[in-house]
């Protein structure tokens, strides 16, 4: 009797199990995190939250830096980004995006899942009363943490290729929403702050190329270029993707240098930087945007975007991909399983809500709206994805999908 209701067990507690042995813990924490902020921006603690976050620590002249919120933004958030390089640094060279032929279908999804989700939103706010079409981008981006969390919490029920190709097609999106940040969302261009930019950059790629073997002057320098970077106009993260870049794979001793500071960043940006972020950004108080403002067009677009636009782009050119033997489908999975992971990539929290508050700077009421589309689209992708995926997939070989996992930043 009890060896009979052993595989039961081992199936009832299987996403329980896949919390501490995959990216789920991170992906359930941003939920929590989610959770907590609108909370927090909806009761009594309204007001605190507000000043905590937003009050100004100082005079503007002093440091622009002035507030909690800016600092977790421009300045937590380059560690965040920092890992980020690291991350797709590693994939190019030596991981899944180091081959043509492992980068193909990746790289075209993950265009079609910007592209399309670009149109799904300017389709939606032509006509609207104000010029919206600065937040084209915010539908755009891909969570990993909260994407992967959900996979983690199906078990077994996803094959491994399933989840490496949402790992990657979320790290080549993160490369072009890096891109898309330094391209269409910098202020006015500062020449003498960019050229000390370039100068401390040089330096630090000339060290790598000297192999040299120690953090200290990689991590001091990537301050100074994160100090001149956020004085140039350039948005102050985009110094964290950089400076990332010029870290060495190997040391003089032939030590993972990369590796080794990846991995140990890496739980910090998962497990403390993601969420204070999400604490700080996904709190809208609905009392104020009201039923007409959680239905403007804003909102809208971009729970649109993320929702109907990333699936039909990644879907779309995964299927046309595959007919016409440009690329070849995810071994071991079905086309059900393909769309259902093309939805949850339609979750987009994090990078979202950064680009959001980017493309309205100091326009609180369509930052909020940008909020709710952001919390609306991802909320319905995570759902639907993981309804999709729960009861379509057959598969079995947990120990396998587990193993091949790979672990994200």
């Amino acid at each position: 009797m009890n060896q009979q209701r052993q595989p039961l067990l081992r199936s009832m507690f299987a996403p329980v199990r896949a919390l501490f042995v995959s990216d789920a813990s991170a992906g359930i924490l941003l939920i929590i995190v989610a959770v907590a902020a609108m909370f927090a921006a909806n009761s009594a603690l309204s007001d605190e939250y507000l000043t905590f976050f937003y009050g100004e620590l100082f005079e503007k002249d002093l440091f622009k830096l002035n507030t909690l919120h800016l600092w977790i933004n421009d300045g937590l958030m380059a560690i965040f980004f920092f890992v980020v390089g690291l991350e797709v640094k590693r994939e190019w060279i030596e991981g899944q995006l180091s081959s043509p032929e492992q980068r193909r279908l990746p790289i075209l999804a993950a265009i079609a899942g910007m592209a399309v989700p670009a149109i799904f939103y300017l389709f939606f706010v032509q006509g609207s009363a104000e010029d919206l079409t600065a937040g084209w981008a915010i539908p755009a981006a891909t969570d990993i943490a909260f994407a992967m969390g959900v996979l983690g919490l199906l078990g077994n029920r996803v094959p491994a290729s399933l989840r490496l190709f949402l790992l990657t097609v979320a790290i080549v999106d993160d490369i072009g929403a890096v891109m898309v940040i330094a391209i269409f969302y910098t202020a006015n261009i500062k020449i003498g702050w960019i050229l000390g930019s370039a100068l401390v950059l040089g330096l630090m790629f000339a060290m790598n190329r000297m192999k040299v073997s120690s953090f200290t002057p990689y991590i001091v320098l990537s301050l100074v270029l994160w100090f001149f970077v956020l004085n140039s106009g350039v948005h102050a993260t985009i110094a964290g993707v950089a400076a990332a870049l010029t870290i060495p794979m190997v040391g003089k001793d032939n030590d993972t240098m990369l590796e080794h500071l990846e991995h140990g960043l890496a739980p910090w940006s998962a497990y403390l930087i993601v969420p204070i972020f999400g604490f700080a950004n996904a709190g809208v108080n609905l009392s104020t945007i009201g039923m007409e403002g959680i239905l403007a067009p804003l909102p809208i677009a971009i729970a649109t975007g993320l929702f109907l636009g990333k699936q039909v782009g990644i879907f779309g050119i995964v299927l046309a991909a595959v007919k016409v033997g440009f690329a070849k489908r995810p071994e071991h999975a079905s086309w059900t399983e393909i769309w259902g992971v093309s939805i949850l990539c339609g979750i987009g929290f994090t990078m979202s809500l950064f680009i959001g508050e980017l493309a309205f700077p100091g326009n609180r009421m369509l930052i909020d709206e940008a909020k709710i589309g952001t919390l609306i689209g991802s909320l319905c992708s995570a759902i639907f994805g993981y309804i999709i995926l729960r009861f379509t997939t057959t598969h079995s070989d947990a120990q396998e999908v587990i193993e091949d996992t790979p672990k994200t930043a």
